[in-house]
């Protein structure tokens, strides 16, 4: 899959569409970041990402909550914010629960006002640190009242794409976490990953698409600042493509810009962006925790015995053989990476429709 997406192709396949996002702070920066790519070829800045509740942000404008009321870090804050252009229309809500009485009034904003057609939407880290110790329960029974009341709500046409928690790190700080839980932070990362299941498993059951982005993001810990929660704008570029290149595949077209010019500045734009290390802060520990190498070619390669047996397999650790958990990835070997459950066609009248094939159910 693509590293990135073009501002011309994010234009011409979100064309006369409503895109909402719902969730925290990173869903928040997943928006900006959407706003942006839909004005120019350009990524979020320390500042935009650090930013909340501002009354504008590129051209949008905010709606209820934030500067307009008490900026706080209570599970009572509100942002609502809202982009629209002649074309397109992306809205965010904050959120701390997948399922409340202020869920209650959005689903309500849905069933009276212009319905979705892409619902991009994540809960988890609030759900299960500032409401009840034991989170389990209350979490999965939120999850089902909250999907239970989205398919009443809206549309089968609607696509709704389930973004799974990113991962966190060992030290996390961060404005939702309250002296009152400190006390959570070793655990919280695991309780994350067990949540994530839960999600998973719900969203699926309930015929949503998933989106892995703790898979996505398990090896690209560089990108994640340094207070353990939040990512840099190219991790939050990446988000971006990886949700243009699902609701494209879900939509049944081809994201491609008319000008070839267009998509090759983009990917320089972002190669560069790669390079240029001083521009965002960057997590002091690069790689995933407990991450080996496959292949340890610099360590010296000591001298082996003479096999007596001709037909004896050789070891791993001393003949640099490629060991099982590094084979070449394989779309059909990760099969919870992305998932579309059915095609939902809708008209895109500016992008190219894929050549006819057989339905496909599986799996990115």
């Amino acid at each position: 899959m693509r590293e990135t997406v073009s501002h011309r192709e994010a234009r011409l396949l979100l064309h006369n569409k409503f895109v909402v996002v719902l969730g925290d702070s990173i869903q928040r920066s997943v928006y900006k970041d959407l706003v942006m790519l839909l004005q120019k070829d350009s990524c979020l800045t320390l500042k935009q990402l650090k930013n909340k509740g501002e009354m504008s942000f590129e051209l949008d404008s905010l709606v209820e909550g934030g500067c307009l009321g008490q900026m706080n870090n209570g599970t009572e804050y509100r942002e609502v914010r809202q982009y629209q252009s002649d074309h397109h229309l992306v809205r965010f809500y904050f959120v701390t629960r997948i399922f409340s009485r202020y869920m209650q009034s959005i689903m309500e904003d849905f069933r009276r006002g212009l319905k979705p057609d892409v619902l991009i939407v994540n809960s988890c880290i609030w759900d299960i640190s500032r409401y009840n110790p034991n989170w389990t329960a209350d979490y999965k029974e939120n999850l089902k009242r909250f999907f239970d009341e989205l398919k009443m709500v809206l549309p089968e046409e609607s696509l709704v794409i389930w973004n799974l928690t990113m991962p966190l790190g060992k030290r996390i700080k961060g404005g939702f976490l309250v002296p009152e839980i400190v006390h959570k932070v070793p655990q919280l990362r695991y309780d994350v990953i067990e949540a994530n299941f839960y999600g998973w498993t719900l969203a699926d059951a309930y015929e949503m698409d998933v989106l892995d982005l703790h898979f996505q993001f398990r090896f690209s810990l560089q990108h994640r600042t340094t207070d353990g929660i939040h990512w840099n704008a190219i991790a939050h570029r990446r988000i971006t493509a990886l949700l243009l290149q699902h609701i494209a595949q879900a939509w049944g077209v081809t994201l491609a810009a008319e000008d070839g010019h267009q998509t090759a500045a983009a990917d320089d734009a972002y190669r560069e962006i790669l390079t240029d290390s001083l521009s965002f802060q960057e997590n002091p520990e690069p790689l995933a925790e407990n991450f080996r190498p496959a292949v340890r070619s610099r360590w010296p390669r000591p001298q082996r015995k003479q096999r007596h047996n001709p037909y004896e397999q050789p070891r791993y650790g001393f003949d640099y053989m490629r060991p099982p958990y590094s084979e070449p990835y394989e779309d059909h070997r990760h099969e919870f990476v992305m998932r579309t459950r059915h095609g939902r066609p809708h008209y895109a009248p500016y992008t190219h429709r894929r050549p006819a094939h057989p339905p496909f159910h599986g799996y990115y």
